[in-house]
Formats: C-alpha cells, structure tokens, sequence
C-alpha cells in the first residue's frame, strides 16, 4: 500500500512535467502576436523546451550511479516549481527561451530517474505501471489547450504560475510518502555511466533511431497542429479542440498499449503501433473537411501515444538491474535530443514557403522507410531484446 501511494503521488507529479511541456504549444499564436516574432522564432521556443527536457539526461544519469532514485525525482520537482514561476515573470523572448529550457530540464530529470524507479516499485507488471503512469502524464496533454485557453483570457504567465505552486506542494507531498514507503533495495552503483553505456550500446543504438525518429515526427506535427488545421481550412477555435482530441485519443491508449504490451512480442507490438502511426499521419494530409480531419486525428493521438509505454516497457524491462537506470538515461537522452529538432524543422521549412502537407509526407514517408528497415532487422534476428 505505501508503494500505491508513492505512485499515486508519482502520477500527480508526471501530470504537472508534461504539462509544463506541452503547454508552449496552444501558446505559440500568442507568442508570435505578443513578442511579433515568426513560425521558426517560435519553433525555437518549443525545441527549447524539448532540448532542455534531453540535456540533463546523461548527468542524472550519471548522478544516478551515485545517488537514490526518488532523491533524483524530489529535486526535479523543486526545479520545475522554480523554473515555473521564473515563466510567470517573462516580458521578453529570450527570457521566454531561458524559461522554456528551465522547466524542460526538470522533465528531463523527472523521467531519467522515476521510469526506472517505478519499474523497481513493480518488476512483475512494468508495462502495466508504466502504462498508467504514461496515462497520467497524458491527461496533462489533454487538459493544455482548454487551461491555455482560460489564461489568454487574462494572462498566459497565470498558467505558469498555477503550475509552480501545484508542483511545489506535490514535491513535499512526494518527500513525505517516500519517506514512508517500502522502497526497492538497489544498488545505485551497481555498474558505471560509461560501462553500461558502452555494455547495452546495442539496445540504446536501435532504441534512439526508432523512437527518436518517430517522436522527432510527432514534435513537429503536435506543436505546429493548430496551425497546420488553421491553414486546412478550419476556424482557429476547432483547430485548437483538434489539438486537445489529438491529446485525448492518448490517455486510453497508454492504458490499453501498457496492458498489451506485456502480453505479446515487445519489437513486433511496438513496430506495428509506429507504422499505424505513419498511416495517421498520410490520412491527415490527405483529409479535408472537420470529420476526416477528427477521424484522422485521432487516430494519431492514439497510435503516438500507444508507442510510449510499448517503448519503456521494452527498454527497462530488457535491460538488467545493474545498468538499468544508467543506460536508460543515455537511451532517452539520445531520443529527446533526436524529437527535439522537430519543432524547429517543421517552422523553418513552413517560413521557407514549404507547405505543411508536403513537409508531413516527407516526415512519414522517411519514418516508413525505417519501419521497413526495423521489420527486416527483425525478421534477420538483429534487434536486441
């Protein structure tokens, strides 16, 4: 029961670190009003935050080889209440950019350090928890776009400042049940950064270039949809709701892909989830009209966010005890520094005159060539785990 409600409090946390990700999006048309900046100015923004969420990945960790998992997850949560409340106090761009990279950094160590203490919470059900874990962290996604749209009534920086103090009651929270809690005996250095590093190369190698690459797809189409759906035709307030669907097909599909995926191969389920998510995203480009568009949509948010938990459960549940948590940090390091650049991408090549459907099919078209690649691979016996 103290383990339930460490996660339980663990969830609440998730909820908060993605939100502070993912609400830049719905904001990029407010930023472009407020500081007359352009798409790829604003992109920037976006990627900042993104960099920021793989920068700290390979120092925690390195840190975790030295220090205990839940100590890793308080100090991430100390760092986004500040580097929220410094977002509350903005008035100029750079400054927007300092924020958004502040409150990314703490997502890069909330995730590096609590997935693999979640999966040492409950080593017989990983993608189950990691599921219902995803799937809070969802819910954030799908509560952004009505929450930015209640602050533009007044101020944006009130939503940063929201999230400041929620995150600092939840940091305490969390101290007070971990400190209560039955924890997981585990041996912080068991193996070294760099020797795990360099003894599961194959897994990370395999594990940055597919999900990586997908998730590169996805940064640049979810925080560039409201427009995207704006220059297809439709009004800004129901290209704004298409962003929450596209958020809201995700909650059940953490849930149902995290159930799954314990239960079938974890490289053929996780292959088939990323080429459903490359036929979503041809049908967007190919849709017109609001229910295509609905339909196509979610289908997207469902596909994308059925691969995340598929992903974690088949990289912590494959990698060992002893280099768990470290080769787990280079892995998502490498994959945040890889999705990252796709907000940046999709807003230079819009402000080069590049039309967002062609940008969209380029972007599927190479990521279903690497699903052809990853299936053969597979097929050769050549994909670890």
């Amino acid at each position: 029961m103290s383990r339930a409600k460490l996660f339980g409090s663990l969830c609440g946390l998730v909820f908060l670190v993605n939100f502070a990700r993912v609400i830049f999006a719905p904001l990029v048309g407010e930023f472009i009003d407020e500081f007359a900046i352009r798409e790829g100015t604003a992109g920037l923004v976006v990627t900042l935050a993104w960099v920021g969420s793989a920068a700290p990945r390979f120092p925690t960790g390195w840190l975790l080889t030295k220090v205990p998992r839940h100590h890793v997850v308080l100090a991430s949560g100390a760092m986004l209440s500040l580097g929220a409340v410094f977002l509350g106090f903005t008035d100029g761009v750079a400054w927007l950019m300092v924020g958004a990279f502040a409150v990314g950094t703490a997502s890069g160590v909330y995730f590096v350090s609590a997935n693999p203490f979640i999966s040492e919470l409950f080593p017989d059900r990983v993608g189950r928890v990691m599921g219902i874990h995803g799937m809070a962290s969802q819910v954030a996604a799908v509560v952004v776009a009505p929450v930015a749209t209640v602050a533009l009534w007044y101020d944006w920086r009130y939503a940063f400042f929201g999230l400041g103090v929620l995150a600092a009651l939840l940091t305490a929270l969390t101290y007070v049940l971990a400190r209560r809690a039955d924890l997981p005996d585990v041996d912080v250095a068991a193996t070294g950064f760099l020797a795990a590093a360099r003894s599961e190369w194959h897994i990370i190698v395999a594990g940055v270039a597919l999900m990586g690459i997908t998730s590169f797809v996805w940064q640049g189409l979810f925080n560039f949809y409201e427009l995207y759906m704006v220059a297809k035709g439709l009004p800004q307030a129901t290209a704004r709701n298409l962003l929450t669907v596209i958020f809201a097909a995700g909650v059940p599909a953490f849930f149902i892909s995290g159930t799954l995926v314990d239960r079938f191969p974890r490289v053929q389920f996780l292959l088939a989830v990323i080429a459903s998510f490359v036929c979503s995203v041809f049908l967007i480009v190919a849709a017109s009209g609001l229910w295509p568009l609905v339909a196509a949509t979610t289908l997207a948010g469902f596909t994308i966010h059925a691969m995340f938990p598929a992903a974690d459960a088949y990289i912590l549940d494959t990698l060992p005890d002893t280099t768990r948590a470290t080769a787990y940090a280079v892995f998502s390091g490498g994959m945040m520094l890889t999705q990252a650049l796709g907000s940046s991408a999709v807003g230079a090549l819009v402000e080069r005159g590049i039309a967002y459907d062609a940008v969209f099919t380029a972007f599927a078209a190479g990521l279903a060539v690497l699903v052809a690649v990853f299936a053969g691979l597979d097929r050769a016996g050549r994909i670890p785990g």
